[in-house]
């Protein structure tokens, strides 16, 4: 069986800013992230077993994700999630997953603060802290890494912080263009990982097409997508990508129907509450931020 706990925080970025509320606004076109501009909200999404190979280990996976967003491109956005799952496994044996993770990036993408803590079980075995920095136009992105282990790296410049690939990925949809490739860094599996992502984007569904929508989604337009994550080098060869996930996302950001693929066995995430918050006023500069353990736990204990 695969690794979870890796495409889980991956996934956290991705509710980020795939899944997160975003406004379209004209007004936005000749500021940072072009014509989107994020909203703040809280998602709550239900987590199920959709299938499972004989091979994988599972038998049975249930749990709970819960995402929130704060800030804007002048202050800088925060990202806090909490991913909880019980997974029941072949031998009998019953384990308790809980990824809690933090990130803090500015709105011109050029720093990325990040924070994930893992559990099994109730115990900590796994911390990762760092900071990722932009060298000027073009230039490369550092790396420091102070847990689990003291470390710097460097890696191109192209690839994309998170809110920056959503951003990329909201404007392509609008666009009408159906593919989207591109490099993701995000700070997951200890601060190492950099993924290729190759992203398809289905024609837009008009608007009041979908029944039993949270408030708020009714009125909007939508757009089928999936993106595949492959390990740096791999997309080349015709490898199978390490994960991927497919949505349905919303004119606003919003994302339903979630499907994660991990080859032996995928899961499916269920938006069940959804909560706008009203959002800061933009006008200009960039505050500070930061990404703590102490936010990475929106909306106190989630049961699985």
């Amino acid at each position: 069986m695969r690794n979870a706990s890796g495409p889980a925080a991956v996934l956290a970025v991705m509710v980020a800013g795939a899944f997160g509320p975003a406004a379209w606004s004209a007004a936005q076109a000749g500021a940072p992230g072009g014509l989107v501009q994020f909203a703040p909200h809280r998602a709550v999404y239900d987590i199920t077993l959709e299938r499972a190979a004989s091979g994988s280990g599972v038998v049975e996976l249930a749990g709970r994700m819960v995402y929130e967003l704060n800030g804007s491109r002048c202050e800088g956005y925060t990202q806090n999630m909490r991913f909880v799952t019980r997974v029941l496994s072949q031998d009998g044996t019953e384990q308790l997953n809980d990824l809690r993770t933090s990130t803090w990036e500015d709105g011109a993408g050029n720093r990325l603060r990040f924070n994930s803590e893992q559990y099994r079980d109730a115990k900590l075995v796994e911390t990762t802290v760092g900071d990722a920095q932009r060298e000027g136009e073009g230039g490369p992105i550092r790396v420091k890494v102070a847990r689990p282990d003291k470390q710097q790296d460097e890696i191109d410049g192209l690839n994309l912080f998170p809110m920056q690939h959503s951003t990329a990925l909201l404007v392509a949809a609008e666009k009408g263009q159906h593919q989207f490739v591109t490099g993701l860094y995000d700070g997951s599996e200890k601060g190492e990982k950099v993924y290729q992502t190759s992203a398809w984007i289905g024609s837009r569904n008009a608007a009041g097409k979908t029944a039993g929508l949270p408030a708020g989604l009714e009125k909007l337009r939508s757009w089928p997508v999936s993106i595949a994550y492959f390990d740096p080098g791999s997309e080349s060869k015709d490898a199978l990508p390490a994960y991927e996930l497919s949505f349905s996302i919303f004119e606003n950001g919003v994302s339903t129907d979630m499907n994660i693929d991990y080859g032996d066995f995928a899961v499916r995430g269920q938006l069940k509450e959804l909560t706008l918050f009203t959002g800061s006023q933009c006008n200009g500069g960039a505050a500070g931020g930061k990404a703590g353990a102490d936010g990475a736990n929106p909306g106190g204990v989630i049961k699985p």
